[in-house]
């Protein structure tokens, strides 16, 4: 008689095969809703998603959003509103190969790409001449890293950052730890398409996770940047998160950046603080912006 775990094999196989073929899911209301008030623009060829609200009137001050991993613009939707009433422009994107944006497969994904795309969309909209807030979390903060790295170099077409504020990102290779599962993916063999499906996320693919490589690779030129520019700097930090756990990250930041502020949230706010705690993030941001 075969080994139990052969005849489970076999029959997982075919089950397995059915499930990767299965369609995704319809759009949940409050995502199509979101998918509609949208627009797209083309970097390339590519279709990059972003909305782009107008908010108080007379302002000059615009926000730009930049989220994490393996998610899309649509972290930010508990806290658009409460941006509005102080931005005159509040802008996010869908990163490309995430949320409604293309994704190209084979494809080499680089955070390099990311800041470059993210430059082309205000360039589009007429905004490459002023001056932008950035607000990010998780892998948004390393491409606010690399656009800050560019604007400390004073190439022309860069952005000109009045002020960044990041969020539970793990900024500092040395302190981050990576879940599980982003391992398995980052890693391949033949478990990554697998729980690519399994999960139903698209962007769960290798490429995109090879900004955790990137990080380590450019450590000195994202982390330099951090240090060594003169513009207002704040964190926001949950401090329960796992991927960037109490206290180690936060005794590295402080002394790697002490001119930086920083806003301690409740002690049960994990990774995602926008999701978990929107009225304590959205007050710590405010008090950054309102504080210069």
């Amino acid at each position: 008689m075969r080994e139990w775990w052969v005849q489970v094999g076999l029959l997982a196989v075919p089950l397995l095969a059915a499930y990767l073929h299965i369609p995704p899911p319809q759009l949940s209301p409050a995502l199509h809703s979101w998918k509609s008030s949208g627009k797209f623009f083309t970097y390339k060829g590519l279709r990059i998603f972003y909305q782009d609200s107008m908010g108080v009137v007379g302002s000059p001050e615009i926000v730009v959003l930049l989220h994490g991993f393996p998610t899309s613009s649509y972290d930010w939707y508990k806290i658009w509103e409460g941006l509005t009433l102080r931005f005159h422009r509040v802008i996010a994107l869908d990163f490309l190969g995430f949320g409604f944006s293309d994704k190209p497969r084979p494809h080499h994904y680089s955070i390099f790409e990311q800041a470059s795309i993210v430059e082309a969309l205000l360039r589009h909209l007429g905004l490459q001449n002023r001056r932008i807030n950035l607000l990010s979390h998780d892998y948004g903060d390393i491409v606010a890293q690399e656009l800050l790295y560019r604007y400390k170099q004073n190439r022309s077409g860069r952005l000109t950052i009045k002020s960044l504020c990041l969020s539970n990102g793990g900024i500092f290779p040395e302190t981050h730890r990576p879940l599980l599962l982003q391992k398995l993916l980052k890693d391949g063999g033949m478990l990554s398409p697998i729980l690519t499906r399994l999960m139903n996320f698209f962007v769960f693919s290798r490429g995109l996770l090879q900004y955790i490589n990137q990080r380590k690779k450019f450590r000195r030129r994202w982390v330099g940047a951090l240090a060594s520019v003169s513009i207002p700097i704040h964190f926001i930090y949950g401090p329960l998160d796992p991927v960037n756990p109490y206290p180690e990250f936060l005794e590295l930041y402080r002394k790697t950046l002490p001119r930086s502020t920083v806003s301690i949230l409740d002690d049960h706010i994990s990774h995602y603080p926008q999701l978990e705690d929107p009225m304590g993030f959205l007050n710590a941001y405010m008090g950054f912006i309102n504080s210069f």
